[in-house]
């Protein structure tokens, strides 16, 4: 016999969500986002955040606590730079302190200043806090909690009232935590929202909680979520389907300590899995750029695997899967990249087979180009590449002048007879590099030395200016990025390296890379081979180029 179900799953099961519901959004990256480590955003993000998520159809935009500091302050006095055409924007507070009549609590006071529509306030659910924290009795908290709701309602505000540690509180004294609740719900609350504050709330839990909370109460329940057992997201979608029509979140799952429920990874689940509606299935396909453009405000990178959005949400390198792919992407994606505005990758690899090849052929114009034989040599290279120390998922400019020089072997546009480069430092003074490289093309011998910033720039300059005649369009290709990867890290300063270099020609961006157990040689590679992949693409669309390459492959 199988494990009995949990009376609130065998609920679930029977009745997953009852009828299809409209769910109300709520962000809190501006407020509760910024309390995560290394998150700090300027006013002006704040604004242009706010704008953005406005586009992308949340219902209510915590901005911040107005009555905590001068920069919250300093956003709702400014709020009026936005053009909000569908979200609430929410000033965010606590409850009275017990010593102030409400409408003397200097913070009661900033949130009706704020000017918000919106306001959504945090109380008190477990005694313990009650007593510990506040040092007043349980009625004194309830009191705290009804006044404060109240008199904001007096002043025209929609008031959330978010329940803090609800979950804790309710497991140590339920019918206390209840009555928190019930305080709020009849100074007239317009969203009841049980927090996870501790984020430490079994999903089971949190579903028999939640529905014991929505028999006893009418009106929005709402649920917010903390991810430090790794189950926010799965706790605030398993909340829905318990009853709650309010979500709270943030972008990327920022917030403090482990973050908060991924409002992203909310929203997407509603939608496609649970179908919901949340923001809409027009606004979804916004999802990935806003979760990109929030994560360069914050000046972090979006990571990689972040479900849906994330550069490696629908990438696939396994030989087997990609084959399986080609044919038919639902056997390795659980949905249309396109839905969240994302894009299906196919990484070329060491795990690569002949559909991963077939495939970048396809995206890079060039499928057909390569009979079977000469795509399996390229596979058998790529390979033996990786062996070395290569990495071509990241780097597809290399991947791309591979492809191309099989197609045309003879292709030759220089050889380098020699570069060579020294750093001279001492004392107080700054340390100076140069660099000279001599180059071999069309019979002639050029040569160049340059001071530079360090050893790769003064090779760059030199590398530039011995084509420049030769050459003069390359002098487009910019560099954009540079990083450096210590491969075997055991054997110190002889380990080998992998240079990644990032270029662009202002209409595209490509990856080139290099190893070796010399940082200058693995580098001097990378960037060998992004000017000869951009001299190749300049052959199919500039006769000069190809005139000049031609004349000098004769010689060769």
């Amino acid at each position: 016999m199988g494990q009995a179900i949990p009376p609130a799953f065998a609920r679930l099961r029977a009745c997953p969500s009852g009828a299809l519901m409209k769910i109300f959004t709520f962000d809190t990256t501006l407020r509760d986002g910024t309390q995560g480590e290394s998150i700090s955003f300027s006013v002006d993000d704040k604004l242009i955040i706010a704008q953005k998520l406005d586009e992308l159809g949340i219902d209510y935009i915590e901005g911040g606590w107005p009555g905590s500091n001068p920069k919250d302050k300093e956003f709702f006095a400014r709020a009026g730079e936005l053009n909000l055409q569908h979200a609430k924007l929410t000033a965010f507070g606590s409850t009275r302190f017990a010593k102030n009549p409400v409408e003397e609590d200097r913070n009661v006071r900033a949130l009706v200043e704020a000017g918000t529509p919106v306001v959504s306030i945090f109380g008190k659910s477990w005694d313990l806090h009650v007593k510990r924290a506040l040092g007043i009795t349980n009625e004194e908290n309830l009191l705290l909690i009804s006044e404060t709701v109240r008199y904001l309602k007096d002043h025209g505000k929609e008031v959330v009232y978010d329940a803090e540690h609800f979950f804790d509180g309710y497991t140590a004294h339920p019918d206390y935590a209840l009555e928190t609740l019930e305080a709020a719900h009849r100074a007239g609350a317009g969203v009841l929202c049980l927090c996870d504050t501790n984020g430490g709330t079994p999903t089971a839990r949190l579903v028999e909680i939640v529905g014991e909370v929505r028999k006893r109460f009418d009106g929005v329940i709402g649920i917010h979520t903390h991810n430090d057992s790794d189950v926010a997201v799965a706790n605030t979608i398993a909340a829905v389907e318990a009853g709650a029509t309010h979500v709270q979140g943030c972008m990327n799952g920022y917030g403090e300590r482990c973050g908060n429920a991924n409002l992203a990874s909310v929203i997407a689940n509603l939608e496609l899995k649970q179908g919901h509606t949340t923001i809409g299935p027009e606004k979804l396909a916004g999802l990935a750029s806003a979760c990109r453009f929030i994560a360069e405000l914050a000046n972090l990178p979006l990571r990689n695997d972040q479900p849906f959005v994330g550069k490696s949400a629908f990438a696939h390198k396994g030989g087997v899967h990609v084959s399986a792919v080609l044919k038919d992407s639902s056997t390795y994606e659980h949905v249309s990249p396109e839905k969240v505005g994302n894009r299906q990758r196919v990484l070329v690899s060491d795990l690569s087979g002949r559909g991963n090849i077939l495939y970048k052929l396809k995206q890079h114009g060039l499928t057909g180009r390569l009979d079977e034989d000469a795509r399996r040599e390229l596979l058998e290279r790529i390979k033996q590449m990786e062996y070395e120390g290569y990495e071509l998922e990241a780097a597809e400019g290399t991947f791309e002048l591979l492809v191309r020089e099989a197609l045309r072997p003879g292709m030759h546009f220089f050889d380098v007879d020699s570069y060579e480069v020294s750093t001279r430092a001492g004392g107080v003074s700054p340390s100076r590099t140069t660099a000279t490289v001599t180059l071999r093309a069309q019979d002639d011998v050029y040569s160049a030395t340059e001071n530079g910033h360090g050893p790769f720039n003064a090779l760059h300059l030199c590398l530039r200016k011995c084509l420049a005649k030769l050459y003069p369009q390359i002098q487009e290709v910019r560099l954009t990025d540079y990083k450096v990867r210590v491969l075997d890290s055991n054997k110190g300063t002889a380990a080998k390296v992998r240079v990644l270099i990032e270029w662009s020609d202002h209409r595209k961006s490509w990856s080139t890379v290099g190893v070796s157990d010399n940082i200058i040689e693995a580098s001097w590679k990378a960037l060998v081979d992004a000017i000869r992949l951009e001299l190749m693409r300049l052959t199919e669309t500039d006769s000069s180029v190809e005139k000049a390459v031609e004349d000098y492959c004769w010689g060769v």
